[in-house]
């Protein structure tokens, strides 16, 4: 059993340029905490993604960095640096980012990154940084 004084020494700030600089490759998301059942994840966007959609988890996507479009099938988002947009399980969704784009993510940790498409994208078991 934890003690209070073993979780709390657990506790420790996260600083996102740092973890950013950790890794270069694009549509490859990198845990770097856990909150509840969800986890809070690093990612680089920048080309098209795939259509895909979730079926049992929602997606939280807030660029830290930049600004990408999501495109969904009835309609076209811009989001930018400073804003989030948060797609409902089952929504077929598409991000695209012309130039790089940094994002924050949080998601189930039973999430995979491309939803029921398997593909050279597909990020099966994220790296932890």
């Amino acid at each position: 059993m934890k003690t209070k004084n073993s979780v709390m020494s657990q506790i420790e700030k996260i600083n996102l340029k740092e973890k950013f600089s950790k890794f270069s490759d694009h549509w490859s998301p990198k845990v770097i905490g856990q909150l509840n059942h969800q986890q809070v994840k690093v990612v680089k966007f920048q080309g098209d993604f795939v259509w895909h959609s979730h079926e049992n988890e929602d997606e939280l996507f807030m660029v830290i960095d930049g600004s990408f479009t999501m495109e969904l099938r009835d309609k076209t988002i811009e989001v930018h640096e400073g804003e989030l947009i948060i797609i409902p399980r089952g929504v077929e969704h598409r991000p695209i980012a012309k130039e790089e784009v940094s994002i924050l993510l949080f998601e189930p940790g039973t999430i995979v990154n491309t939803g029921e498409v398997r593909n050279q994208l597909t990020v099966e078991k994220p790296d932890h940084i």
